[in-house]
């Protein structure tokens, strides 16, 4: 765009889904002081994940995008972030086996601490308060003293953001994903259920593979690829004054990086062509995100590729589509065959979370599982006719035991749902759960496969090779 931009150009410019502080003062000390700490992510392992995006949006790759709802507080602890990645290593690892090409490993995590809310404010009773906007805003409680925004909450989660990352860089390039190690990553609970059954299965076999590898030579402790993986993160950029005082210069470039994580994404609710969310994005050289929702039309989608990625840069910009089981096939195909048409190149996603949040008879919030794994499926079949690329899944999970979606091979019934209910915002997929979405994902990418090898070997006899 013609327009120039700086880090703080989105200021005065209309913007949705933000907090209002009372104390500006505070506010301003707050954004000053982040201003002064160090990166949480550096350019190169952005430029990185770019790359590697770029290989995806070829057809040559596969996201796994997941992690927490929204990130909380209270319940940052060691355990929690180990689970979450031993469940998210078994998840990519019956990816990678079943596409045999590689999967991009971005979790949703060490920033994903705001939520964008359809209400400002939530009613219980006769007391209405402001809505709970994740930690790094204000409190859970339903209270008016914990409902008021505080800046210094950003400052914790920063904070809480670098001791992740730091634990997920040990865990990623320590050894611990080392794929002699790939029994030992299932979280104790799955090992007596179906999806845990099948991952075992499969360990055993990658086992079987590595002892020959090693009998040949190759050993995971003279070959970094088998024993180190590369783990991004990411989260949604609602809170811009976070996002404005992470943002630096490279100093090998000279151009702009938000270092708050590696990719973040701008939300169905906070995509206006003029407005505040999308004027940062588009300055800044991170690898983008875009929900993409009922509501989206095809010229506008190009729109707005114009504007975030306007040199066609392969990895710059994932689409995340999110619209509900039963309605991929109503709104994905213009979307892609305009994406087609204009010759746009994108990772093409699938949040099937978002677009199947229902309000269980108990009045728990719950997403049924069939329709979750409906919206994958829609969403690859819709690819598959239109010969595009199914590219990536974007899932709200985590690594405990949880009962917050309905249904399973380990059945979440209704009743159950009270039993382990705990996120902070919206219901997650739990470690098993997880692992049986992996498999249908892996079935669909190995059809893919086979498909596609199928149709080189037609093509060579055609040609008489």
């Amino acid at each position: 765009m013609a327009k120039s931009w700086s880090p703080d150009s989105w200021r005065g410019l209309p913007i949705l889904q933000v907090p209002h502080y009372e104390d500006k003062t505070a506010l301003e000390n707050a954004e000053a002081e982040l201003a002064t700490f160090p990166p949480l992510v550096f350019a190169g392992e952005v430029r990185k994940l770019t790359a590697n995006l770029g290989e995806v949006a070829q057809g040559r790759g596969f996201l796994l995008q997941g992690g927490d709802c929204a990130e909380s507080f209270a319940e940052h602890n060691a355990d929690n972030i180990r689970d979450f990645f031993k469940v998210f290593l078994q998840m990519a690892v019956v990816l990678t086996f079943a596409a045999s090409s590689p999967v991009v490993k971005l979790g949703r995590i060490a920033g994903q601490f705001a939520k964008p809310r359809s209400s400002d404010n939530e009613t219980l009773g006769d007391v209405t308060l402001p809505s709970y906007r994740g930690d790094i805003i204000n409190g859970m409680g339903f209270t008016p003293e914990a409902r008021i925004p505080d800046p210094d909450r950003q400052i914790k989660a920063y904070r809480q953001a670098a001791a992740t990352l730091n634990l997920l860089r040990a865990f990623s390039q320590g050894g611990y994903a080392n794929l002699d190690h790939v029994h030992q990553w299932t979280v104790g609970f799955l090992a007596e259920t179906p999806a845990g059954e099948r991952y075992a299965e499969l360990a055993d076999r990658i086992s079987e593979a590595l002892a020959f590898m090693r009998a040949c030579g190759i050993t995971p402790e003279e070959t970094a690829r088998l024993r180190n993986t590369d783990f991004y993160v990411s989260h949604e950029a609602l809170l811009l004054g976070y996002e404005q005082a992470l943002t630096r210069v490279d100093s090998t470039s000279g151009e702009w990086y938000a270092t708050s994580g590696h990719l973040i994404w701008i939300g169905d609710r906070t995509r206006q062509f003029d407005h505040a969310h999308m004027e940062f994005c588009r300055g800044i050289r991170n690898p983008l995100g875009l929900k993409c929702g009922p509501s989206m039309e095809a010229d506008d989608l190009i729109r707005l590729i114009d504007i975030l990625n306007p040199d066609d840069i392969p990895g710059r910009l994932t689409l995340i589509a999110r619209f509900g089981a039963g309605e991929v096939e109503k709104h994905l195909p213009k979307l892609i065959r305009a994406v087609e048409r204009e010759g746009r190149t994108v990772v093409w996603s699938c949040d099937p979370m978002h677009g199947n949040t229902i309000k269980a008879s108990n009045g728990f919030k719950t997403r049924p599982f069939n329709q979750v794994l409906q919206e994958v499926e829609e969403f690859f079949d819709v690819h598959h006719a239109e010969g595009t690329h199914a590219g990536g899944v974007h899932i709200e999970m985590t690594g405990q035991n949880v009962t917050e979606c309905i249904g399973g091979s380990n059945t979440v019934k209704e009743a159950d749902l009270s039993a382990r209910y705990h996120t902070h915002c919206d219901p997650r997929l739990n470690a098993d759960q997880s692992l049986e979405l992996a498999f249908l994902v892996a079935e669909k990418l190995k059809k893919e496969r086979d498909q596609n090898n199928n149709g080189v070997e037609k093509k060579a006899a055609i040609i008489g090779l």
